[in-house]
């Protein structure tokens, strides 16, 4: 008995000693940071291809194409994961111009996409809108991620004017009907391409310059996040950024050297956008560069954008080293953007005008002097041209009826003639005769 008391009280003893020994290292080590999820979602055909070629280009991410069409999905790179949907619906074919068939698609899909989207933290969705999945379908997706408490950020190209004005007018009602579920997206013209390439560049290579500049700006602001500097942006400073609803958003990174005099400019002024950083009410700004990075430098780039923006804008400002690079690489995100050049409303087609119409009236009058000597007649009797072709427009005679007209206006204008021609001294007698 004596001994199982002894072997009791040891054991007791020894887990004392290695629950100390825990609480000792426990203090000692730091905990775990967590690690920010970030997750780009490819909508549809084009959305899907634009994720393609940025996943080769972007780490610290998670990739999806999501998509009807299971031949698109084949071209998709390996680092990419497919998500096929709307089987039943598409039998594995696109949905053509219809975003209510996306829509569908995506509506009966909801519970595996909230599998792809949750446990996430910044989730990017992007989508070619004037298709039928990524109009119909991104508004879907952007709910759910919202709902499940994501920060969601939308990028949406627009069509070219060469493919119709139909397909433009769906992109334009899907950007209304998403970007209220997002807390800020983009908006890429496919037209501004040819702003940063020649216009007989081929269309493969014009695309993937549009992607490539938005790789460089996604992958910036990844970086920002995780990695640290010595003024250091953390993912609760992009949240405080992106903070509201459905505000426009442009991002930007660029790299400039020392000595470029239009390196202000091409920051604030990206040929990708529409619009530019004016009236922004949250700005994030990172600059990188080599450890002796001057504060001149510093000052003139955020001086020129804290001047351009809203007055009571949120500024959040860092800065992180980069040793082998001599350039300077500024990253520029900034939230509540003017709408003003968005999008221009198709013109409404002017009414048909009959040809009576389009005739032009002279605004000419027949002037007649009165004088004392013959009161007789007065401006009253006679009828302006002008009154008399309104007349004529708005009346329509048969051919007598013309005829009696023109007959009896050449009598008038006889019987005046006559009565001007004759002497003073007979116009008494036959205003008197009268």
């Amino acid at each position: 008995m004596r001994k199982k008391k002894k072997k009791s009280a040891r054991k007791r003893v020894f887990r004392r000693r290695i629950a100390r020994k825990k609480k000792e290292v426990d203090k000692k080590e730091p905990k775990k940071i967590k690690q920010i999820k970030v997750l780009l979602v490819g909508i549809g055909g084009g959305g899907g291809s634009i994720v393609s070629e940025i996943a080769q280009r972007v780490k610290r991410a998670s990739f999806f194409a999501a998509n009807t069409d299971s031949k698109a999905l084949r071209r998709i790179s390996a680092k990419v994961t497919r998500f096929h949907f709307g089987q039943d619906l598409t039998h594995g074919l696109g949905t053509g111009m219809n975003p209510e068939l996306g829509e569908e698609a995506a509506r009966r899909e909801k519970e595996r996409i909230k599998k792809i989207l949750q446990d996430q933290d910044f989730v990017i969705l992007i989508a070619c809108l004037g298709g039928g999945l990524g109009s119909g379908a991104a508004p879907i997706f952007a709910k759910i991620s919202k709902g499940l408490g994501n920060l969601t950020y939308g990028i949406f190209t627009l069509p070219f004017k060469f493919e119709g004005a139909k397909k433009m007018d769906i992109a334009r009602k899907s950007l209304e009907k998403v970007k209220t579920r997002l807390n800020a997206f983009s908006i890429i013209p496919n037209e501004r391409v040819f702003q940063v390439i020649e216009r007989t560049a081929p269309l493969k290579k014009a695309l993937s310059a549009i992607n490539k500049k938005l790789a460089d700006s996604i992958r910036s602001l990844i970086d920002i996040i995780y990695a640290p500097g010595l003024i250091n942006i953390d993912f609760a400073d992009l949240k405080t950024i992106f903070e509201g609803r459905g505000r426009l958003t442009y991002l930007n990174s660029i790299e400039i050297g020392k000595e470029d005099k239009e390196a202000i400019e091409k920051v604030i002024n990206s040929p990708l956008y529409l619009y530019g950083i004016d009236g922004a009410k949250g700005v994030m700004l990172n600059i990188s560069g080599q450890k002796n990075l001057s504060l001149t430098q510093v000052d003139q780039v955020s001086r020129v954008i804290s001047g351009r923006v809203h007055k009571e804008a949120k500024i959040i400002f860092g800065i992180s080293g980069v040793k082998k690079n001599s350039k300077i690489k500024v990253t520029l995100l900034a939230t509540g953007c003017s709408q003003k050049k968005t999008f221009k409303k198709p013109k409404k087609k002017p009414k048909k005008v009959s040809k009576i119409k389009r005739k032009k009236v002279k605004q000419k009058k027949i002037k007649v002097k009165v004088s004392q000597s013959n009161p007789s007649v007065s401006l009253k009797k006679v009828v302006p041209i002008q009154k008399k072709e309104k007349e004529r427009i708005r009346v329509r005679k048969n051919a007598l009826e013309v005829k009696k007209d023109k007959e009896r206006e050449e009598a008038e204008i006889i019987s005046k003639e006559k009565f001007w021609e004759t002497p003073s001294f007979l116009k008494k007698k036959m205003t008197q005769g009268q």
